[in-house]
């Protein structure tokens, strides 16, 4: 009797799935996307625009025999669920999948595994639907809007000033850090004083911050020396407020707070965060088990499911108490987003971080924590902290003592790692009591430009301008690096020169749509799609109407960036040479090019390692076509010796062979030995 097929996205969890359902299913992997755009049609995009904007999709290269494969088993399968991950980019890769693999509407069903743990697979299977064809055509939009973008404006500025790539929020993103740094470049620094008395009995400082009943600024020394002399040395406790404030934890994950905390916490990039998350979520080997930790990493929801809601709440109570339950804390459904699945959680409250830990990589530990007690802690208790402030008199001008205390540790019982509520004891002092002291400090302070943005910073800035969506952060800030539009200064993006010309000359003819305002209407726009509430081809063709005329009149209008010259002249016919960029890098040439083919041929120096251990040769280093570093032989292709490993000069003390660099280690070629 043939089998039920299940097609999921990731081989992974295909064989987790797989024994989670039993003997009458076979499940297989589509590998994420089989087919995209061609690059056929008008200006390669894949796209008739003529026809409605009719997408041409072809196989992804190298998916071809995957594709007769995944026919062969839909043949020999009795019934098919479609079971690609549940997000937009899902529902469209099941969407590619039936209609390439000529699956038919009564054969098949739309599963959604939002966890890979046995009961919900088995519950996802007992309760599938059918393919969402709003969201499918939310994410078809989505990707022809960025490819007709991507394909029209990046051979714009490639023709124009030798720039990589532009992209609709990748530009954007750039634009953002651009418009930073150009702040920071006009910012003029201002001077300010502080004043503040330190007091030995009992000991405290407090800090000058009112002069009657307005706020003071000291602009210049002489204004602080003012202050100072028109002091006593009496200081009158004018009040003493004291009030116990309850200190609310945050709410459990979403993809951009993951990436934002796991970036100022663990030190990870985005790219590195998702990674992980992508694993803990497909499956991890516990031993009596393979498993998903968490929840499906791609969500902009805090919603919690009552069943974990309920989970949690008597783990709360059964291992700390009662009184760190916070039963007031069940995070709610936020009108303004997708509210497809749930916040990203750990599967169950009783697989606890400790117990995991054999199981996992230190960074898969590290992150599986985060996400467990963030998670746990959005439903504990509020922490009490116990806020003193004292003011003090002298002659008219206010001095503020501040202290807190911690009174209840609530949620930050389990997250103080991550938050900290430092204690600032105070001594008891009294409302109208005299304390004496003429030990007054003045401090001189200039005013901080704003701050280039980190990886964390600049995610949450996208968010909360509505550009982009949470999945697609990771990637665009990793294409802003590749592109080298960006370099990364104490952890903070740095335009360069490119990365700061590519934004000008996008602003100069594209400023109404590469902004923040046009883009976030955009993705406003992708979502009624997504909603049924918009007609895909009318957003794209509203699009276009407005894009493709500046295109056109970019390329016309746009200035040629003159190559540089390099001081030469070109020895065929005398003109200057010039360094160009070629597919495997810059290149000099001549500038009278096409008249002129000259291309000087560069020297390469040969960096010399050591003996050949195969032949009387020399290993040097080589680069590839792509510019990558290999070592070789001098003597090849008589000697064949090659590796992509650094060899040293140095023999191996347990075998004899020759050590070689690898990961930052010192290994042996051979044999386990490792230096």
């Amino acid at each position: 009797m043939s089998k039920k097929l299940v097609i999921v996205e990731s081989p992974s969890k295909s064989k987790t799935i797989e024994k989670y359902l039993g003997e009458d299913f076979k499940v297989v992997s589509s590998k994420g996307h089989i087919r995209d755009l061609s690059t056929k049609g008008q200006y390669g995009l894949g796209v008739d625009i003529e026809n409605g904007f009719k997408p041409d999709y072809i196989p992804v290269k190298g998916k071809t025999n995957l594709i007769k494969e995944l026919k062969k088993d839909v043949k020999d399968s009795s019934y098919i669920y479609l079971a690609t991950d549940p997000d937009r980019e899902g529902e469209a890769i099941s969407w590619h999948l039936k209609d390439a693999l000529g699956i038919k509407d009564n054969n098949y069903s739309r599963v959604l595994f939002h966890e890979i743990t046995h009961d919900k697979v088995i519950e996802a299977i007992n309760n599938p639907t059918i393919i969402d064809d709003n969201l499918v055509k939310s994410q078809e939009t989505r990707r022809i809007l960025d490819r007709i973008i991507g394909f029209r404006l990046s051979k714009l500025l490639q023709s124009k000033i030798g720039a990589k790539s532009a992209g609709r929020v990748q530009s954007v993103a750039l634009k953002l850090i651009v418009d930073r740094e150009r702040e920071i470049e006009a910012f003029k620094e201002e001077e300010y004083w502080t004043i503040k008395s330190i007091f030995n009995d009992p000991n405290f400082e407090a800090n000058l911050f009112k002069y009657k009943t307005e706020d003071i600024e000291l602009k210049t020394e002489q204004e602080a020396d003012n202050v100072i002399n028109n002091l006593s040395e009496d200081y009158k406790v004018e009040s003493v407020e004291e009030k116990a404030q309850s200190k609310k934890s945050k709410p459990p994950f979403i993809t951009s707070t993951l990436q934002q905390e796991a970036s100022t916490k663990l030190g990870f990039p985005a790219k590195k965060t998702m990674s992980i998350a992508q694993k803990l979520y497909e499956g991890i080997d516990i031993g009596t088990e393979t498993v998903g930790l968490i929840t499906y990493m791609r969500t902009d929801s805090i919603r919690l499911s009552d069943e974990y809601i309920k989970s949690a709440y008597a783990y709360i109570n059964d291992k700390y108490g009662k009184e760190f339950v916070g039963y007031t804390k069940k995070a709610k459904k936020n009108d303004n987003v997708q509210d497809a699945h749930e916040a990203i959680r750990p599967t169950s409250v009783n697989r606890q971080p400790s117990q995991m830990k054999e199981f996992l990589t230190p960074d898969e530990y590290k992150l599986y924590r985060l996400i467990y007690v963030r998670t746990l802690a959005s439903l504990m208790a509020d922490a009490k902290v116990n806020k003193k402030v004292v003011v003090l008199d002298n002659n008219d001008y206010k001095f503020k003592v501040n202290g807190q205390e911690l009174i209840f540790e609530g949620y930050l019982k389990i997250y103080k790692d991550y938050e900290s509520s430092e204690d600032v004891i105070l001594p008891v002092l009294e409302k109208d009591k005299i304390y004496k002291t003429n030990n007054v400090e003045k401090e001189q302070h200039f005013t901080k430009p704003p701050a280039r943005y980190t990886e964390a910073k600049l995610i949450k800035e996208m968010e909360e301008l509505g550009i982009g969506r949470p999945s697609t952060y990771a990637k665009i800030i990793d294409t802003l690096k590749e592109r080298a539009y960006v370099t990364l200064e104490e952890k903070k993006f740095k335009p360069t020169e490119i990365g700061i010309e590519t934004t000008d000359k996008l602003q100069e003819f594209f400023s109404d749509l590469i902004n923040v305002k046009y883009t976030a209407q955009m993705e406003k726009d992708l979502d009624l799609v997504a909603e049924g509430e918009a007609v895909w081809n009318k957003v794209l063709e509203e699009f276009y109407k407005l894009f493709e005329p500046r295109v056109k009149n970019a390329f016309g209008e746009m200035e040629k960036k003159a190559p540089e010259t390099t001081g030469e002249n070109c020895p065929e016919c005398g003109n200057p040479l010039v360094i160009r960029k070629g597919r495997y890098g810059e290149f000099t040439a001549c500038s009278n090019y096409p008249e002129c083919k000259y291309i000087k041929k560069e020297e390469k120096q040969v960096v010399e390692i050591m003996n050949c251990p195969n032949c009387d040769g020399k290993i040097v280093e080589k680069p590839t076509r792509k510019g990558k570093v290999f070592y070789g032989c001098t003597n090849f292709p008589k000697c064949k010796f090659a590796t992509w490993d650094k060899p040293l000069p140095e023999n191996c003390p347990e075998c004899g062979k020759y050590l070689v660099e690898k990961s930052g280690k010192i290994k042996c070629s051979s044999c386990d030995y490792e230096k």
